[in-house]
């Protein structure tokens, strides 16, 4: 049987942490404001592997795209505003500008990455293809290129659109030492 949109919605609204943030966050106004990565996604697999929803996630990350200024300055900016906000919690919320993104990633990953013109294009070069999911802040839309299948089954599949197999094999390492039941598809 196929897992639908509604599931996966109904699934990741069960952590609260996910929940109060869609919530939240919209008085940010920021531009394709977009709940995103493991928040989702791990939380599908505790609920299936018999876990609380929000156990072993370690932050929860807010995708949004503003090609007005590339600055650090003003991402920061945006990156304190939420502090304020988020309380307690800011510590583990990770916001990011995706139209600033090309500047910083082939330091960090040691491959370039293009300028990206949306908040998708970001999500679409995470390194597991199952795991490119977003909630929209605000709009609710899901964003799931692959669809939800391999993500409920735990398959872990290379991105093709992001294809650095080292860094691939230590995430789904990582993902498997706390979620054992996950297969690699390679």
């Amino acid at each position: 049987m196929s897992y639908s949109e509604q599931q996966f919605v109904e699934q990741i609204t069960r952590n609260e942490t996910n929940r109060w943030l869609l919530d939240v966050l919209p008085e940010l106004g920021l531009p394709q404001a977009t709940l995103t990565a493991g928040c989702l996604f791990q939380t599908v697999w505790n609920l299936r592997s018999g876990n609380k929803p929000d156990q072993a996630i370690k932050d929860y990350d807010v995708f949004y795209f503003d090609a007005s200024d590339l600055s650090w300055e003003a991402e920061d900016a945006v990156i304190q505003r939420a502090r304020e906000l988020l309380g307690d919690l800011a510590d583990r919320v990770e916001i990011r500008n995706q139209s600033r993104v090309h500047l910083w990633y082939q330091q960090k990953f040691g491959s370039p990455c293009p300028p990206l013109t949306r908040v998708e294009d970001g999500i679409d070069r995470y390194l597991i293809a199952c795991t490119q999911l977003g909630i929209g802040i605000g709009s609710g839309e899901v964003y799931a290129p692959d669809g939800f299948d391999d993500m409920r089954n735990g398959i872990l599949r290379i991105n093709p659109n992001n294809p650095l197999t080292n860094l691939f094999l230590k995430k789904c390492q990582d993902y498997q030492t706390r979620w054992p039941w996950l297969s690699v598809a390679l």
